[in-house]
């Protein structure tokens, strides 16, 4: 079978014996555009061999007409020219994903990479203009944080950590010798603030779990589920997908999906033992967006629909937004309510983090998240006469 590539290489770089360009190595122009054409070589390469295994698998004949059908559908989708940035980013991507001893490459972090390209092609397309790398600058820089802030709605600790992970890729590109150009080096940091999130009472906890939502199954798998959360501390991405063999001696076994190198036992109490043998240790199955948007409905029923007013500070720029109290409600809820009300019945915080994996003090509290009557309760304990 003959398939043309569209990619162009002089005979004096291509080393016939390996069947790949020459001078994949170097900082220069030469060795940079070798990586991109070995990279696009690479591409039908893969994609041949998932033809073969799927049609194995189906037990079918992969036949050149029915290959060349399927390089048709994937590589000539677009006529225009696959810009150069995006190809570096998903070899940036490619190498995350592949390289899971890191923790640092958990499934999240790789999602919000994914998530940081999406924002980058969006912006490139809201601007009408293709992103290169010799022209990424402080004006670009204070482009695309103003395209984040008015275009997107970013909060200030989103905006925070996309840039930071914008600068995390820059930093690879160079370190790889995709770019030569530093000013990336100089973007200013945009510091995090300490968030108006939510933090549930245990009597609200109690007053979720304990309404009558027998009418409404979905609403009712994301009730348990979400209390099953602020019963355990866990992330939803652990607490989601605890099964039978997770639960053994009394307590919840598992390895942390954002660090696998964390194992957390977590002790079972009243709340998380009932909802496991509710569904007979198969808790509900519901992606994390869907299960957001749920368990917004869930506390409208509730009537949890007082304003509530969140206010982030940009810059000099101060920009605050008035929402029912249900729409701040989201799957960490949980996880922070659980930190919150262990902190409130003086559990040591050390106690506390060993349920929740955390290792830093200060990361740990920034989930505690006392409401103005708890405080008001705790000024009173101490000034009383």
């Amino acid at each position: 079978m003959v398939y043309s590539t569209g990619e162009i290489i002089h005979p004096d770089d291509w080393d016939f014996e390996s069947r790949q360009p020459k001078h994949l190595t170097g900082r220069n122009a030469k060795a940079n555009e070798m990586r991109m054409i070995k990279h696009q070589l690479d591409r039908y390469q893969n994609k041949l061999i998932e033809l073969a295994n799927r049609f194995k698998i189906l037990n079918q004949e992969l036949t050149i007409d029915q290959t060349k059908k399927e390089f048709n559908k994937e590589f000539k989708r677009a006529k225009k020219k696959a810009n150069q940035f995006f190809e570096v980013y998903e070899l940036f991507l490619e190498e995350r994903k592949s390289d899971q001893s890191n923790h640092a490459n958990s499934e999240t972090t790789i999602k919000r990479y994914s998530y940081n390209k999406k924002l980058l092609e969006d912006f490139q397309e809201y601007r009408n203009k293709e992103i290169r790398f010799n022209q990424i600058d402080d004006s670009f820089f204070n482009e695309l944080v103003n395209y984040c802030v008015t275009q997107k709605k970013h909060a200030v600790n989103t905006l925070s950590r996309n840039m930071g992970l914008f600068k995390t890729f820059m930093n690879w590109a160079f370190t790889n010798n995709y770019t030569y150009k530093e000013d990336y080096k100089s973007f200013k940091n945009i510091k995090k603030e300490v968030t108006q999130e939510v933090a549930l009472t245990l009597n609200q906890v109690k007053e979720v779990y304990e309404h009558d939502f027998s009418n409404n199954r979905r609403l009712q798998r994301v009730r348990d589920l979400f209390v099953f959360g602020c019963a355990t501390g866990m992330r939803f991405s652990n607490y989601s997908l605890v099964n039978k063999s997770d639960v053994y001696n009394g307590h919840i076994h598992v390895r942390d999906k954002k660090n696998s190198n964390k194992l957390l036992q977590i002790p079972l109490n009243d709340f998380s033992l009932a909802i496991l043998e509710k569904y007979d240790y198969k808790l509900p199955k519901i992606a994390n967006q869907k299960f957001n948007d749920y368990i917004k409905e869930v506390f409208e029923k509730l009537e949890y629909t007082q304003d509530v007013k969140k206010t982030s500070k940009i810059g000099n720029k101060v920009i605050e937004k008035v929402m029912p109290l249900y729409k701040r409600i989201s799957s960490h809820t949980a996880r922070r309510s659980f930190i919150t009300i262990m902190k409130n019945k003086k559990i040591p915080d050390k106690v506390i983090m060993s349920y929740t994996g955390h290792k830093s003090l200060e990361i740990f509290n920034k989930y505690y998240k006392p409401n103005e009557e708890e405080k008001a309760e705790f000024m009173k304990s101490v000034w009383s006469i």
